[in-house]
């Protein structure tokens, strides 16, 4: 039996985001004033895809919980239809944008932090906030995945979707420099547009190759879970007594 329902963990996950976001809107940071706003951002972005994904993780807890033993046909169906959007938002968003967030803004901070996140941010942005928008997002992702088996789509439909996400952000912060002559992220101002362009294509394939670890990943786990049930439930093999 789990130390603590997961049910329990979406609830306190999810109130914990929508922490996050309130205390991170609430900023006033010049940034926000300008162009594109917040979602300019592919950190907010994240919070907010984050926050839906555990939001139908909540609902979805719930509609089983009220459809459990009704025999409604009709509230069954709409469950898997909650069920198939789950599992579509984590395989699709939430982790491989999630992991990349996490990965990309710390090697390029541990490298130099100027290039994504200047000092001058700690004046607005406090620590906790900072590990919660750049930081937790990837345990918070993993206890999902451990807890609840999620059904992946078709692999060449999951890698459109990533493929269609990576695309049209980087669409949009070239449409954000267009109007404002100014790259979201520092570091982007100090390459050419030779090594811009090697960049946003890295960012793609990353992205598709997370979406592919998260889909191992998944696998994984829930077979190794799987072969342990069995194995729990066939007790330990029978040695002969011929045997050394």
């Amino acid at each position: 039996m789990a130390l603590v329902p997961c049910q329990v963990l979406r609830v306190a996950i999810l109130l914990s985001y929508c922490s996050i976001l309130c205390n991170y809107k609430a900023i006033e940071m010049p940034s926000h004033q300008t162009y594109g706003g917040s979602w300019k951002f592919l950190t907010f972005i994240d919070l907010v895809i984050q926050a839906v994904f555990f939001g139908i993780c909540v609902l979805t807890d719930l509609s089983s919980l009220l459809t459990r033993g009704s025999g409604n046909q009709e509230q069954e169906r709409q469950l898997k239809k909650l069920i198939s959007l789950r599992d579509w938002m984590l395989a699709v968003l939430a982790f491989p944008v999630g992991v990349f967030v996490v990965a990309v803004f710390w090697i390029i901070y541990a490298y130099d932090r100027e290039m994504i996140y200047p000092k001058l941010l700690d004046n607005f942005i406090p620590g906790w906030l900072n590990h919660g928008m750049h930081t937790t997002v990837l345990p918070f992702i993993l206890i999902e995945m451990r807890t609840s088996h999620h059904a992946y789509p078709s692999r060449n439909s999951g890698l459109a979707a990533i493929c269609t996400f990576s695309v049209g952000y980087i669409l949009w912060v070239c449409w954000v420099h267009h109007v404002t002559g100014m790259w979201v992220y520092p570091f982007l101002e100090h390459i050419g547009p030779g090594a811009r362009i090697i960049f946003f294509g890295s960012t793609t394939i990353l992205m598709n190759f997370l979406y592919l670890l998260g889909e191992v990943l998944n696998s994984y786990i829930w077979d190794t879970q799987r072969k342990v049930h069995i194995i729990r439930q066939e007790g330990p093999p029978q040695v002969s007594p011929g045997c050394c």
